[in-house]
């Protein structure tokens, strides 16, 4: 049975729940002047909805439905009872939703849940959840990675360092290579049959003075 009060119109409808195969009787309004009347109806029923964040069972939730989507269930009592039976099982999902989490590996904690019903009323979850609550897992590992950034930048600074004074032995080595007279620099060549008889004719020369001489192998005969 339908009851129509101005463009509005009311009937009552068998809504699904969230326990299978339980049912509930529930008065569906559609027909409303405008999309804003109908979501403003809705939130009577179901605070949360477009509101932004709202805590439930502890855990801040977000649940956003399409204007689109409103549209169509303003116009369509099969889609309103659709988004009506989804919106009201909400706090009862969060709520089993948390309690699965305690029951995880590490007893995550949650710290958001995120419900959207998009333009044609698909339904997405998005659900952050953390094993450090407290944030100690994350002081520790920022406390680690700045001690590794510091050792590498330390690190850095000593090979630029040690850089730097190669560089200033060098271009001391340089400078002293150019302060160096070479006016006496001479040059002995020694040159024979066998390195014996070379290397006496080449201490001969050295001693001698000889600043510039050939001592050449003589072919055997």
């Amino acid at each position: 049975m339908s009851i129509e009060i101005g463009n509005v119109r009311a009937q009552v409808m068998e809504l699904k729940t969230d326990k299978p195969g339980v049912r509930r009787r529930e008065e569906i309004k559609t027909g409303f002047a405008n999309v804003n009347d109908y979501s403003r109806y809705l939130q009577e029923k179901y605070s949360y909805m477009n509101a932004g964040k709202y805590s439930m069972h502890g855990v801040p939730v977000n649940v956003s439905v399409s204007p689109a989507f409103l549209a169509k269930c303003n116009a369509d009592p099969e889609k309103a009872a659709f988004l009506e039976e989804n919106l009201a099982a909400i706090p009862n999902c969060i709520k089993s939703a948390v309690e699965f989490t305690k029951r995880m590996p590490g007893s995550p904690t949650m710290l958001y849940e995120s419900i959207q019903i998009d333009h044609n009323g698909n339904i997405s979850m998005i659900s952050g959840c953390t094993n450090d609550p407290e944030g100690k897992i994350a002081k520790e590992n920022a406390k680690r990675k700045a001690a590794e950034e510091k050792s590498q930048k330390e690190k850095i600074q000593k090979k630029q360092a040690e850089k730097k004074a190669w560089e200033k032995l060098e271009e001391k080595h340089r400078a002293d290579e150019l302060d160096t007279d070479f006016n006496d620099l001479f040059t002995l060549t020694a040159v024979g049959t066998d390195v014996k008889s070379v290397t006496e004719q080449f201490v001969t020369q050295a001693g001698a003075g000889v600043t510039s001489t050939t001592i050449s192998f003589e072919s055997v005969a």
